[in-house]
C-alpha cells in the first residue's frame, strides 16, 4: 500500500479519483475551467469590495426568496474573504457555506456537479476525503472573472442546494462574473 497523502487519503485512492473525475467527467473542459493561462500579472484578483458585493447580493436574494442563509466568499486558494449570515439562519449554515465555497474554488466546479458525479459513480466517493474542508453538496460555485477562476462562493440554508445555488448565481451576476 502506498504512503498516506498529506490530507490523510491514500495516494492511490486520490490519484484514481482525480484521474477518473477529470477524464471521465471532463471537468477540465467545462465552462467553469479557466480559459486563459494564469500568471500573477494577468490573473484578476477578487477584491474585498467585490466579495462583499457578491455576498450581500446573494444574501438579499435568498432573503427575498424567503430563505435564511449564510454566504461565504473565498479566494482562489479557498481562504475566506468575507462571510455573512442571516440572523435567522441555523448555526450549521456557517460551516456549510464556507465548505461549499472552498470546494468550488479548489475544484473549479459547481458543488452540485461534483455531488452528481459522485452519486453517478461511487468510485469517486474518495473525493469527499481529499480535504476535511470540502463540502460536496449543491450550493457552491466557482467565481470566474475574465476567464480566470478567482474564488468560490458557497450558500447554505435554503431548503435545497439548487435554491442555494440560484441565490449564488444571482450574486455573481451582480458583478458580471460566471
Amino acid at each position: 500500500m502506498k504512503t498516506a497523502h498529506k490530507f490523510g487519503v491514500k495516494k492511490s485512492v486520490l490519484s484514481l479519483a482525480a484521474i477518473t473525475l477529470f477524464s471521465v467527467f471532463g471537468f477540465g473542459h467545462s465552462a467553469y475551467a479557466e480559459d486563459k493561462p494564469t500568471t500573477p500579472a494577468a490573473t484578476p484578483q477578487l477584491t474585498l469590495e467585490l466579495a462583499q458585493k457578491i455576498a450581500m447580493s446573494t444574501l438579499q436574494q435568498c432573503r427575498k426568496d424567503g430563505y435564511a442563509v449564510s454566504v461565504a466568499v473565498v479566494d482562489r486558494s479557498g481562504l475566506l474573504i468575507t462571510q455573512v449570515r442571516n440572523p435567522a439562519a441555523g448555526p450549521h449554515t456557517i460551516g456549510s457555506s464556507l465548505g461549499k465555497a472552498f470546494t468550488s474554488a479548489s475544484m473549479g466546479q459547481p458543488t452540485m456537479r461534483l455531488a452528481n458525479a459522485i452519486a453517478e459513480n461511487p468510485a469517486l466517493n474518495g473525493l469527499r476525503d481529499m480535504d476535511s474542508r470540502m463540502v460536496i453538496l449543491a450550493g457552491g460555485l466557482p467565481i470566474i472573472i475574465d476567464g480566470h477562476r478567482v474564488g468560490g462562493i458557497g450558500v447554505g440554508g435554503a431548503p435545497g442546494g439548487n435554491l442555494d445555488e440560484a441565490c449564488a448565481t444571482h450574486g455573481l451576476q451582480q458583478i458580471g462574473a460566471k
